[in-house]
């Protein structure tokens, strides 16, 4: 099973707490915690974009970097883990972020690849002027579906003369084009984002369930494989958790219900007023679950608490969920979370058994 990490790009991660630790994104986070992740073997890691946060107290992500510039030093700075930036199709261009990928895929010597959003929360885009309207919810995936047939058409052959509803390319070029085969990444999870992925994409981003229910994702990637069968391709799940662990179970448990107690409820008022605008295409279920009550205190990804040999045994029940291509993991801490990953949980794996113990100089 492939292992990849959700880098903190925005202020404190993935916990909308005031309990929680407080940070700031910077480079040198990012890339200390890629850095280390590569030392550990990790596969790839993706950076996010979000242009507006949820506020409140803690100011949640309402301090972001931007994913294209942090990738590209983060492939200048490392040499065998994938990189992953995220497009905000309303904001950029399908032929500049090709050129933009075809730079990075340069820099990283063929590291690199693309997660495409549609874009769900109207304020970010409204405070630019950008918003095509809210009939856009109804009809993104027909948007990106042009969006992700450019890109293509330009990576694979250099040159697009598409002509669409959204688009219309006249002997559109990109050149150089990507020395290695250019992989996209979508998050859809609705009936038209999984048709998305299962026609344009190579892996369908979703969100574990639940507090430690490692196989409760199940039914989405069951749902892509029927999708899969019927465009014929290849497309597998990667699934999101945070990792909550400590030496005992108790000590985790701890952490988490603390990290619960300090909850910004101010926040979390935003995500779920803005995750309810959407009443056009259903929203996707990535959106409602992020807004639901029950643990939004983590966005109610997926989480994994327990002792370092509780994760493991869990981690590699998620390996057997058919049509699972790998798990992207966030942290409480993420300084301290991907040592203890790597030095106390990935090797107690069997589904990590291919990656050599790594020992660390005393």
């Amino acid at each position: 099973m492939n292992i990849g990490i959700f880098i903190p790009i925005g202020n404190n991660g993935w916990l909308i707490s005031e309990n929680a630790p407080q940070y700031m994104p910077t480079f040198e986070l990012n890339k200390h915690i890629v850095q280390r992740a590569e030392h550990y073997g990790f596969d790839f890691a993706l950076s996010m974009i979000k242009l507006r946060g949820f506020g409140g107290k803690t100011e949640f992500w309402e301090h972001n970097l931007e994913s294209f510039t942090l990738m590209a030093g983060l492939a200048a700075v490392t040499s065998r883990i994938q990189l992953f930036a995220t497009a905000a199709t309303l904001t950029m261009p399908p032929a500049i972020v090709a050129r933009m990928a075809a730079t990075i895929d340069s820099i990283s010597n063929g590291r690199f690849g693309v997660n495409l959003v549609t874009g769900w929360q109207r304020p970010e885009y409204s405070q630019m002027g950008l918003w095509p309207g809210d009939e856009f919810f109804a009809t993104r995936y027909d948007y990106l579906a042009e969006y992700a047939q450019v890109l293509r058409d330009l990576w694979s052959t250099g040159h697009c003369d598409l002509k669409g509803s959204y688009f219309q390319m006249d002997d559109c070029r990109v050149s150089p084009k990507p020395q290695a085969d250019m992989k996209i990444i979508c998050a859809g999870s609705s009936d038209a984002g999984m048709d998305f992925s299962a026609r344009y994409a190579d892996y369908n981003f979703c969100f574990g369930k639940g507090v430690n229910t490692p196989q409760a994702f199940a039914p989405a990637t069951e749902r892509l494989l029927a999708a899969t069968t019927k465009s014929g391709r290849n497309v597998t799940s990667c699934v999101l958790f945070m990792v909550i662990a400590d030496e005992t179970e108790q000590a985790a448990r701890a952490k988490w219900e603390h990290y619960k107690a300090g909850a910004d409820q101010e926040a979390l008022k935003w995500l779920g007023d803005q995750a309810a605008v959407d009443t056009r295409s259903g929203s996707d279920t990535n959106v409602r679950q992020m807004s639901d009550p029950t643990s939004a205190v983590n966005i109610n990804m997926g989480t994994l608490v327990g002792s370092y040999e509780q994760v493991a045994k869990m981690l590699d029940e998620v390996a057997e969920v058919p049509g699972t291509e790998g798990v992207m993991l966030t942290f409480d801490d993420f300084v301290q979370g991907i040592e203890h990953f790597g030095q106390r949980i990935q090797p107690l794996m069997k589904s990590r058994g291919h990656i050599d113990a790594v020992k660390e100089s005393a």
